[in-house]
């Protein structure tokens, strides 16, 4: 093997190690090293030392990060979400991942850093560790907002930052249901339930039995899900899977001498209707959690959504309207901690929901006249001073031809006193339809929309919950496992950093190769007068399926990293919304 088709591979190794967080102990390995030998052809091949490994993840790291770095200097705005994570070593850590929109008009969103922290997490330290990330990364002055949790500690940290700050929407609607779940009529169903999965999760023999029993009663072999109190929806996943194995269950503790019972079937009933609740709920916190795509101008459509759910009917029984109730109530609180005024007028600019049917009539007026406040707040803070020279020579003439060929457009959109006409000329803008992208129609409009655009690259940029600071947590835990505690916290930023970056341009390659197929596929599809009708007929079935595949890529990928389930529909409401 010669020396650049070494120095390739070691670069490649050096890459999977970071993507797909192996140990650089991997390169010791007897199996691998028979794998490259035997598919290379070369006996005589000696995998890389893990020193230099290491300086080729160093020189990785340094020249992605100077990519990221040259993106963020190119973005008018960033917003940041950060939160705090404990590694099994007893080592505290903060990551912060960044957000904008680019040129283009494409949601970047990448991992800034996990940094080891030593201070306790007091309000000042956490300040002093976002500005210091910030300023690492030369975004101080772009750094326009930060979506942490609802923790005290971050909230008056986010007070002492010259930044707008917005509460995990995710975090509040999780503690909304654990607050309407406690001393409610469930508690005695949601019991048992525990005790039944438990009986079988901690028993392999159980375990075993249970999907012979599966297997016999022809349903789907698997094992029950236990909720943990830490985990989103996890309860509503235990319900689920309970109710969905009900008659095996029912059967294999039927034929064991044990204490552990079943649900009755008024308690089945109401594990029922729980699940009916908790769907909804479910469906929001993953549609809101993703980071590809425009979710903070959703936030208060899907709060008016699950708001109209928790309505009571006259068909209700009284532990239903409790739960709605609480529910409702302990919603409404969140709601008004929450930067309602900020949601507002991201929402404003989403052309999908403009409408802002959300939203009560007499607020709509006050969100239009906050946003007109905006802009000449902008227009104001961007007018060049007047400098203190020597009047200029007198124009000629032939400048008058440079007024005439202006954009007029341009000209009242800087002038304060038409910035009422720009905001009715937005207005006056159908709204799209739920299941087009917001940023495509502003990459259309951001020439007749200028000042409105750069207000809408703001804003439409912040995420709605602090989900990809726990997507980068994931990944610390696959990185700091049990035999590797005693990494470097510098180790620790560079390969976390690494994984996620490396990881999307990843994903993204393998989009476009796929799309490339798919359009070279559709090219050879062609109908013919001599063919029959059958054969026509496929030709089309296939032109169509090859068309919603392809629309459906770039879907699937985002889905991966927003963790949207893939039974969900390609949409940007749930089904069914109303607001």
């Amino acid at each position: 093997m010669d020396e650049p088709r070494k120095a390739k591979l070691t670069n490649a190794i050096a890459e999977w190690v970071a993507i797909s967080c192996r140990p650089v102990l991997i390169v010791e390995d007897v199996g691998l090293k028979k794998i490259i030998r035997i598919a290379s052809n070369d006996y005589t091949y000696v995998l890389p030392s893990r020193q230099t490994v290491i300086r080729r993840i160093d020189n990785l790291y340094e020249k992605e990060k100077s990519t990221r770095a040259k993106e963020l200097e190119q973005a008018t705005s960033v917003c940041l979400t950060g939160d705090h994570w404990t590694s099994l070593g007893n080592h505290n850590y903060l990551g912060v991942t960044a957000h904008y929109i680019d040129g283009e008009w494409k949601l970047r969103s990448h991992a800034l850093t996990v940094m080891k922290t030593e201070e306790r997490h007091h309000a000042d330290a956490c300040a002093d560790d976002f500005m210091h990330v910030a300023e690492q990364w030369n975004g101080e002055n772009k750094v326009t907002a930060l979506c942490t949790d609802s923790a005290r500690n971050m909230i008056a940290a986010a007070r002492q930052l010259p930044l707008d700050h917005v509460p995990c929407t995710a975090h509040s609607l999780q503690r909304s249901i654990t607050v309407s779940l406690q001393n409610s009529v469930f508690d005695n169903a949601l019991a048992k339930c525990r005790k039944v999965v438990g009986h079988f999760k901690h028993s392999p023999a159980n375990q075993a039995e249970l999907e012979r029993q599966q297997k016999a009663d022809g349903y789907k072999e698997g094992s029950l899900i236990q909720d943990v109190p830490t985990r989103w929806n996890s309860t509503l996943e235990m319900v689920q899977s309970v109710r969905r194995n009900e008659g095996p269950l029912r059967a294999v503790l039927a034929t064991q001498t044990t204490k552990v019972a079943m649900p009755t079937a008024a308690e089945m009933d109401k594990l029922q209707k729980l699940e009916s609740l908790l769907e909804p709920c479910r469906y929001v916190t993953k549609l809101l959690g993703g980071e590809k795509y425009v979710s903070c101008s959703m936030v208060l459509p899907a709060i008016c959504h699950i708001l109209r759910v928790m309505e009571s009917s006259d068909d209700d029984p009284a532990y239903m309207v409790k739960f709605k109730s609480t529910f409702t109530t302990d919603m409404e609180k969140r709601k008004e901690k929450a930067n309602t005024s900020y949601l507002k007028i991201a929402t404003a600019l989403d052309p999908r929901v403009k409408d802002l049917k959300c939203l009560h009539r007499a607020e709509r007026g006050e969100v239009w006249a906050s946003l007109i406040t905006l802009l000449k707040e902008e227009i104001q803070g961007s007018a060049p001073q007047q400098p203190v020279e020597e009047p200029p020579e007198p124009p000629k003439k032939r400048s008058s031809l440079l007024f005439v060929a202006s954009d007029s457009e341009s000209e009242e959109e800087d002038n304060p006193f038409e910035i009422e006409k720009c905001v009715s000329r937005y207005q006056a803008e159908p709204t799209i339809s739920e299941e087009d992208c917001p940023l495509k129609w502003w990459s259309q409009h951001a020439g007749s929309h200028s000042r409105l655009a750069c207000l809408a690259k703001k804003y439409l940029a912040t995420p709605a919950t602090s989900v990809p600071c726990e997507r980068l947590f994931s990944l610390a835990g696959h990185i700091v496992a049990k035999k590797r505690v005693s990494l470097s916290s510098q180790h620790v930023n560079q390969l976390v950093c690494l994984s996620d970056w490396l990881g999307a341009k990843e994903e993204e390659y393998v989009c476009q190769r796929k799309m490339q197929y798919i359009k070279h596929a559709q090219s050879k599809i062609t109908y013919c007068k001599g063919f029959s009708c059958i054969e026509n007929l496929v030709a089309a079935a296939t032109a169509k399926f090859l068309t919603a595949t392809s629309s459906r890529l770039v879907f699937e990928s985002t889905r991966r990293q927003s963790h949207i389930p893939s039974n969900y529909a390609v949409k940007v409401n749930p089904p069914g919304l109303r607001y």
